[in-house]
């Protein structure tokens, strides 16, 4: 979903009982931070209730909300957070009236997501039937259980299915909406929301929801060294051979490490920095496709095409256009 222009993105948050604040917190900070290259905010960010008043939350104090679903009926995104009330068992599956009526007032153009166990919510109402989802890890057997016309995907931070997108634990919550800001905008914006809010400017939907081991159990074990290798040296060819090299050892173990420590394998990886590279030279610089290409590491211009329509479902000239055009 590209938006071009000056038009105001409206961003709707409907909250439950029980809402976990956190997740209220990342909606509003992160498209409430989002502002042009004239400072101009780019989105709108409310909060409503299907009841509106004082919602309790998870920890010791409320929210006071002020508007109810009538809120919903302006929205052009609409994100439904988790609740308490999502991790009783009992209650799984299952949405009161007043939320499954307020729920009916989002505009069908509207974009809907979910962070965390807010995709029960989603799914309830009937927002995924049929498409790809994911939720907590601890919670998608039982998504999948209750849902079998979801597909399922335990192991991603956040999928995005025809403008019904859902995300993994909390903090997912930020790589999905900072995913709709890059949408939206371009990596540059993304990015500027990012280094705000002193979190990574990216991480890949596809990277694993749960890593065994993320933090290295020295800094000598750890191959940050070699990725900050591979990230300075991007236009040259960069084969697994070479990561291993960097690393001192074998291949099999840079790629069980490398895992370890990502969620993704190497080359995976090498592939997702060398797009966001990519995409950062067309929205900041007006050099040749051929040109940006080879700088990263693609080699040629067909075959960045060739990535970008794979991973973006756009060329590299249309992406240009809709995020560098208006600037």
């Amino acid at each position: 979903m590209m938006v071009s222009g000056e038009e105001m993105h409206t961003v709707v948050v409907l909250v439950r009982p029980g809402l976990l604040p956190m997740e209220l917190g990342i909606v509003h900070r992160l498209f409430g931070t989002a502002v042009d290259a004239g400072g101009r905010p780019l989105y709108s960010v409310v909060t409503c209730a299907a009841e509106p008043g004082e919602i309790s939350t998870e920890a010791d104090f409320t929210v006071n909300v002020a508007l109810g679903p009538e809120a919903l009926r302006q929205a052009d995104t609409v994100i439904v957070p988790a609740a308490v009330e999502d991790y009783r068992p009992q209650r799984r599956g299952q949405v009161s009236p007043p939320v499954r009526a307020a729920l009916a007032e989002v505009p069908e153009t509207a974009r809907v997501a979910s962070i965390c166990t807010g995709s029960f919510v989603l799914a309830a109402a009937g927002f995924l039937a049929g498409r790809r989802a994911t939720t907590h890890w601890k919670s998608c057997p039982e998504l999948a259980a209750l849902y079998p016309e979801i597909e399922v995907d335990p192991d991603v931070l956040y999928t995005d299915d025809r403008r019904v997108l859902t995300s993994a634990g909390v903090a997912a919550g930020i790589d999905l909406c900072l995913h709709m800001i890059r949408s939206d905008h371009g990596a540059d914006i993304a990015n500027t929301v990012a280094r705000g809010t002193v979190v990574p400017p990216h991480r890949e939907g596809g990277q694993a929801q749960y890593i065994d081991r993320p933090v290295p159990e020295t800094d000598d074990s750890s191959l940050a060294v070699v990725r900050a290798w591979a990230l300075e040296h991007l236009g040259e060819p960069i084969t697994l051979e070479d990561l291993a090299g960097r690393a001192a050892t074998s291949v099999r173990t840079l790629s069980r490490r490398f895992r370890a420590e990502t969620g993704v394998p190497p080359m995976q990886w090498l592939g997702q920095q060398r797009l966001q590279y990519a995409r950062r030279l067309l929205e900041r610089t007006d050099e040749p496709v051929d040109r940006i290409a080879a700088e990263a590491g693609f080699g040629t211009g067909t075959a960045m095409r060739q990535h970008f329509r794979e991973a973006l479902g756009v060329s590299p000239r249309a992406y240009r256009n809709t995020f560098r055009g208006g600037r």
